[in-house]
């Protein structure tokens, strides 16, 4: 990578396949699961004809798009103000360990406090712990929540 330069930018439309094979990656990857294509894709089309749902960025080398993650909102009453979650963290193998992630997390981190945001929130699968050593590098801490959830499908 040191010979091409790392470009971070709000995704397009045109992203779409690509965040979607990615989240598809991430999945297996990290959970062992295995997501519905047609699903994930409608998915982060979602995203892109509602931007209230959410925001992707992605980090380009060489005019390919090798990372990228989502944006999504929580308004905190003790706060006053929007906590951005970062979801659907993905990097290519071939480009991890190489700075894609962190430039990815820096440049959310500065939109975010410009945009006047209280601060960044993640979740992260619990025994991934090569994850959570990047996002402590970043800043980031374990805090004492547990999420729980209630799917209905």
């Amino acid at each position: 990578m040191s010979d091409q330069t790392l470009h971070i930018r709000s995704a397009t439309p045109d992203d779409a396949s690509i965040i979607a094979d990615f989240n598809i990656r991430m999945a297996m990857e990290t959970e062992k699961l295995a997501l519905d294509p047609s699903t994930i894709f409608a998915g982060v089309r979602a995203v892109f004809l509602d931007p209230s749902r959410g925001q992707y960025f992605v980090a380009e080398v060489g005019g390919d798009v090798v990372g990228c993650l989502m944006i999504t909102h929580e308004w905190s009453d003790w706060r006053n103000g929007d906590i951005w979650w970062i979801q659907s963290v993905y990097v290519h193998a071939d480009f991890r360990r190489k700075g894609v992630f962190s430039a990815l997390y820096r440049h959310v981190e500065h939109v975010a406090s410009a945009a006047g945001a209280v601060g960044l929130r993640l979740y992260m699968e619990e025994e991934n712990a090569v994850a959570q050593a990047t996002y402590e590098r970043m800043g980031m801490r374990v805090t004492h929540y547990r999420v729980l959830e209630e799917m209905f499908r």
